[in-house]
């Protein structure tokens, strides 16, 4: 399949947000899709997957949400106990809120798009953005109709912001795909997310994939894991046909 792809700008009330849009090169309009980016930030390899997104049938637009610090770029290749220092604390100076700010930016640039159809979005978030994914389905929740979250940390915390205290006020249907063994992910957090999603009469699944660790689903991590990611891509494609088409 053709697509349509370009380096686009976003604007919210920050400034201006980097980011790479792409959908079918094809008549018609195509629901909005977006991909919320790792703790490494903004790269090819994330482009690629947008493009995979995008061939399913959706206007996907990956933004750049480190544009606060200006352009941040990791080589991954070299990655270091410092390098993972700096994208710690990038991936740290980043709230819920700001994301927040943030979406209400992307949903405007898509409602914009004459490509992109009107109406309900979905969203997916990889390892940092499972909080963020969570928190903009509660505070958009006319607007987002499917969300999911891959390896998500941060969901559930003892913060006054922490994402699962959220919950009942979404109104889509959630997916969280977890790893077998994540560092990232103390034990507790998915029960405690699985309580809370119970309480609140979320539709969602949760998903733990035997044998994995985090950051099982990029093809260019020591972690891949393709069985299991594959099986992770069908649930959240399954999920977007569901729900958006």
């Amino acid at each position: 399949m053709a697509l349509l792809e370009q380096n686009v700008a976003i604007t919210t009330k920050y400034g201006r947000m980097p980011g790479f849009a792409v959908c079918p090169d094809e008549p018609g309009r195509f629901p909005g899709i977006i991909f919320y980016m790792d703790a490494p930030g903004f790269r090819e390899e994330l482009c690629n997957m947008a493009r995979r997104i995008a061939k399913q049938g959706y206007f996907c637009i990956l933004p750049d949400m480190y544009y606060r610090l200006g352009t941040v770029r990791f080589d991954l290749s070299r990655r270091s106990e410092k390098m993972s220092a700096v994208v710690m604390a990038a991936m740290n100076h980043i709230t819920n809120a700001d994301v927040v700010d943030d979406t209400a930016g992307i949903l405007g640039f898509l409602d914009a798009q004459d490509k992109c159809a009107p109406g309900p979005v979905g969203c997916v978030g990889h390892c940092m953005s499972g909080r963020y994914i969570t928190t903009v389905a509660a505070r958009f929740p006319t607007r987002f109709a499917a969300s999911a979250s891959m390896y998500g940390v941060g969901i559930v915390t003892e913060e006054e912001d922490s994402p699962h205290l959220l919950l009942d006020q979404i109104q889509g249907e959630l997916y969280y795909a977890f790893a077998e063994n994540d560092p990232f992910v103390p034990a507790q957090n998915i029960p405690d997310l699985t309580a809370a999603l119970q309480k609140a009469g979320t539709k969602h699944e949760i998903e733990v994939f035997a044998g994995t660790e985090h950051g099982f689903q990029f093809v260019e991590r020591p972690a891949h894991a393709p069985v299991a990611a594959e099986a992770a891509w069908a649930k959240l494609f399954a999920l977007w046909e569901r729900c958006l088409k």
